[in-house]
């Protein structure tokens, strides 16, 4: 299969370090992008490996910010199933199946030894589960508001929690775009995105559609959506997989939410309740972003990258660190 060509406004955005590779995995192939390294460790030891996972209606371009933050470094960060270019992947979905997706990019494009693990919103839980299932393979993990189970309100069930919470995306992916300027409008109109936009959200945008127009659709496939997002509430695999949490795990939050709300996806309760249960976490509140911009923002990317930096660094050397005990 042929390696995609990217809209201009991606090139722009993610610089020479950045290539696609294709890795065979369970049903067809999952593309990763691929940021090399432009510079050797300052401690001469060898490159480590960074895997970037993005959200649930997202694409490894989320993460082209922080991988431009990170020269040192192999950055691999997959379109996950379902979704980007990897959208022809069949399910069934779940957070166990995009674990084991992940950890075969690791093994094809990893640079040998485990890598230090980043999972923004639904890839947080992944990245919770792949530390689990393959913890050799896993040196460290970051989460950037997610990896915690979702908790209803007070007479709301976790069905209609799931609905609510990612409502607005389902809703897009149902529809069709006359044109790329149209799509972008949509975003341009988010209010996550009313103080943010900016040249890494257009590439983002454009990136996600397929399809020709005037019929243009949102890449990530609505029974993916449907097939992922009840884990994110009370998914067997994620619970217990957060009993073997690697120490510490970084977990940051956004004090916003993905409308740009108060309160935030993870209210105050919440992450008390969470952090009571799973003593390895360490909260790391980043300062006036959402839920997106947490990642889709220069600051926001400058935050998630000087916590990864410090994960690289903790784990450079033996790369032994307690994961999945």
């Amino acid at each position: 299969m042929s390696t995609p060509t990217l809209p201009t406004s991606v090139t722009s955005v993610t610089g020479p370090r950045h290539r696609t590779e294709r890795v065979p995995v369970d049903g067809g192939e999952l593309l990763c992008g691929v940021w090399e390294p432009t510079e050797a460790p300052a401690d001469g030891s060898a490159v480590p490996t960074v895997v970037l996972v993005h959200g649930i209606t997202s694409s490894h371009l989320a993460w082209a910010a922080t991988a431009d933050l990170l020269p040192s470094v192999r950055v691999v960060a997959p379109d996950l199933r379902g979704r980007g270019r990897s959208r022809d992947l069949p399910g069934p979905y779940g957070m166990a199946r995009h674990a084991d997706d992940v950890a075969a990019a690791v093994r094809q494009l990893g640079t040998g030894g485990p890598a230090v693990v980043v999972g923004h919103s639904m890839g947080g839980f992944v990245g919770v589960v792949l530390a689990h299932r393959h913890p050799d393979m896993v040196a460290s993990l970051v989460l950037v508001d997610g990896g915690l189970p979702l908790t209803p309100p007070a007479g709301v069930t976790p069905d209609q929690l799931a609905d609510a919470t990612l409502g607005p995306a389902a809703a897009r992916l149902e529809q069709t775009f006359a044109s790329p300027e149209a799509y972008r409008a949509t975003w341009r109109a988010h209010p996550a995105f009313a103080r943010e936009w900016s040249d890494l959200v257009e590439a983002y945008a454009d990136y996600d559609l397929v399809g020709d127009e005037p019929q243009l659709r949102a890449a990530t496939r609505v029974e993916a959506l449907h097939g992922d997002i009840r884990e994110l509430v009370d998914g067997g695999d994620v619970l217990q997989a957060l009993e073997h949490l690697p120490s510490p795990t970084p977990w940051l939050l956004a004090p916003r939410g993905l409308m740009d709300e108060v309160p935030p996806l993870y209210p105050d309760e919440v992450r008390e309740r969470w952090v009571a249960a799973y003593p390895a976490l360490e909260v790391v509140e980043v300062p006036d972003v959402n839920h997106y911009s947490i990642v889709l923002s220069r600051a926001g990317a400058a935050c998630v990258a000087d916590r990864v930096e410090e994960a690289v660094a903790g784990t450079r050397g033996d790369g032994s660190r307690s994961v999945g005990g």
